[in-house]
C-alpha cells in the first residue's frame, strides 16, 4: 500500500516541536515521510543532522536551485559556522569530518575556487569517455568472475557496487599497484567508519602524497599527471585535497547510483520484463533516490528571509537535494521528470565537475552486470530492501541477489590501466600502512588478472 502523508502528525521520532533528528534510523526507514512532513514549515525546515548539530534544510527545488546559483549570498566557506567557532559543535561531533572546512574546491568560494575547480574539470575533460567504458566493462568483468567463482548468491552492494567505483578510479589516477591498495583501503575505510576509520584517513593520507609525489617525477596521461600539468600550479598539499575530494564525491554516490539501479532493474516490476533501458532506472534513482540526499552545506553572509524563515548568517544552510527533487512541485512535471533537470549532481558554480564520468560509469556497470548474469534477480522484494540510516546519502544496506554462476571472461591485456612501471613504485615508495598491516590488495589482485599474471 502506497504510503500518504500525514501532515497533522509528525514521523516515528520526530519530535512535534522543535528541530526535527536526521540520524535516527527512523529517518533511515523512511526518510521520504520526514520530508513531507518538513514542507510543512514551507522551503526550508529546522533540523539536527547530528546529535547537537542544527542546520535549516532546503526541501523546496526552487529554493534549493536559488541558493545554488546564489554564491554570492550563499558561501561554501565552513570557517564562518558560528556555532563551531563558539564551541558548540561537540570535538566528536558524526557531522564534522562531513562539514568541517577541507582546503579544496568544495568548500572554497570566489577565485579561490574558481582556481581548484578549472584544475579539475580541465583535467576530467581529458578523459576519453570510450577508454573509460571500456575500462569500467574490464572492471565489471574482473568483479563478476570474483562473484561467480564463489557461488550462487551474493550482496552486490559489497561485492559489485562497493567496489567497482574504487577500481575506476584507481585507473584514471595513474595508481601502480601498491598506492592503489593503500588508496582503496583509505577511502573504503573512512566510509565505512568504526575504529579503524583514523588508521584510514592516515593510509589514505600517506597513499594519495606518494602517488603526487610519484607523478612529479614521472607523469603519465592519468588525471593525476594532467592536474599536476595545469597551469595553476597546484601545491602537494591542495593536489591531495583535490584526490581526496574527487576519491570522496565520486566512489560513495557511485555505489549508491549503481546499486539501487540494479535493485530497479530487477525489482521494479516497471522495469522487469519491459524494454525499459537502464538509462531510464539510472534517471529514475537520481530523480527519486538522490546518491547524496542532503549535502551541499552553504552560510547565508547575511540574514536571509527564505518563505517567511529567516536563514541566519552564518548558520548551516542544507540543501536536501532528495527532497527537492520530489518536490511536488516538481514531480507533477511529467515532461521534467523525462529530463535531467534533477539537482542530484548540484547546480551552479558547484555543480558535480564529474557528472558526466558518473553517469557513463554507473549506467555501464549495471549494463554490464545485467548482461554477464542474464538471470540474476532478487532474492527479496525490492519494497524489503534496507537503507542506511545516515542523512546524507540513500544507500542500500545490502542488495542480496541469485544467480547461474558466470563463465570467466575472457582476458581484455590490450587495453591494461596506465600505471607507473613497477620498478620506479617500489624504488620511490616506501612500505606501506596498509601492506604492515596485511590490509587489501585489491587494486594490485584486479591488474593481475587483468594482465593473467
Amino acid at each position: 500500500m502506497q504510503y500518504q502523508p500525514d501532515y497533522r502528525q509528525p514521523p516515528p521520532g520526530c519530535p512535534a516541536h522543535g528541530r526535527v533528528p536526521l540520524y535516527t534510523p527512523e529517518f533511515g526507514i523512511d526518510p521520504d515521510r520526514y520530508y513531507d512532513h518538513l514542507r510543512q514549515y514551507g522551503a526550508s525546515a529546522p533540523v539536527e543532522v547530528a546529535p547537537g548539530v542544527e542546520a535549516e534544510l532546503v526541501t523546496s527545488y526552487a529554493a534549493a536551485l536559488h541558493i545554488l546559483q546564489h554564491p554570492d549570498v550563499f558561501v561554501r566557506d565552513a570557517r564562518r559556522w558560528r556555532a563551531l567557532n563558539e564551541g558548540r559543535i561537540p570535538a566528536d561531533s558524526p557531522a564534522l569530518p562531513m562539514m568541517g572546512y577541507r582546503p579544496n574546491a568544495l568548500f572554497s568560494d570566489g577565485a579561490d575556487h574558481a582556481r581548484l575547480r578549472q584544475v579539475v574539470t580541465d583535467s576530467l575533460d581529458t578523459v576519453d569517455p570510450h577508454q573509460l567504458g571500456r575500462h569500467v566493462e574490464q572492471v565489471a568483468d574482473y568483479l563478476i568472475d570474483q562473484i561467480s567463482s564463489r557461488g550462487r548468491r551474493a550482496d552486490l552492494v559489497t561485492d559489485y557496487a562497493q567496489q567497482l567505483p574504487l577500481l575506476v578510479f584507481s585507473e584514471l589516477f595513474g595508481c601502480p599497484p601498491d598506492i592503489g591498495d593503500d588508496v582503496i583501503f583509505g577511502i573504503s575505510g573512512i566510509f565505512e567508519g568504526g575504529s579503524d576509520a583514523e588508521q584510514a584517513n592516515q593510509v589514505l593520507g600517506q597513499a594519495l602524497h606518494k602517488l603526487v609525489t610519484l607523478k612529479r617525477r614521472s607523469p603519465g596521461t592519468d588525471v593525476t599527471s594532467q592536474m599536476l600539468k595545469h597551469p595553476a600550479g597546484l601545491n602537494d598539499d591542495e593536489m591531495v585535497n583535490q584526490l581526496v575530494t574527487l576519491l570522496s564525491g565520486g566512489t560513495a554516490p557511485l555505489t549508491s547510483l549503481i546499486s539501487t539501479g540494479i535493485a530497479l532493474m530487477l525489482g521494479d516490476d516497471r522495469y522487469t520484463g519491459t524494454q525499459m533501458l537502464v538509462e531510464d532506472a539510472v534517471n529514475e534513482v537520481l530523480w527519486k533516490y538522490a546518491p547524496i540526499a542532503n549535502y551541499a552545506v552553504h552560510y547565508p553572509v547575511q540574514d536571509v528571509e527564505l518563505d517567511g524563515r529567516i536563514l541566519r548568517a552564518d548558520d548551516p544552510v542544507v540543501i536536501s537535494f532528495a527532497a527537492a527533487n520530489t518536490d511536488p512541485a516538481v514531480t507533477g512535471d511529467r515532461y521534467a521528470l523525462r529530463g535531467r533537470a534533477y539537482l542530484a549532481f548540484g547546480a551552479g558554480p558547484h555543480v558535480c565537475p564529474a557528472k558526466d564520468p558518473a553517469h557513463l560509469i554507473g549506467t555501464r556497470a549495471i549494463e554490464r552486470m545485467l548482461t554477464r548474469l542474464p538471470d540474476v534477480s532478487l532474492t527479496i522484494d525490492f519494497g524489503d530492501l534496507t537503507w542506511q540510516p545516515t542523512p546524507w546519502s540513500r544507500t542500500l544496506t545490502t542488495l542480496p541477489v541469485h544467480f547461474t554462476p558466470a563463465p570467466p571472461s575472457a582476458r581484455q591485456t590490450q587495453t591494461r590501466p596506465r600505471q607507473a612501471p613497477a620498478a620506479e613504485s617500489a624504488h620511490h615508495a616506501a612500505p606501506s600502512v596498509s601492506q604492515s598491516h596485511a590490509k587489501a590488495t585489491r587494486w594490485s589482485s584486479f591488474l593481475k588478472w587483468l594482465t593473467g599474471a
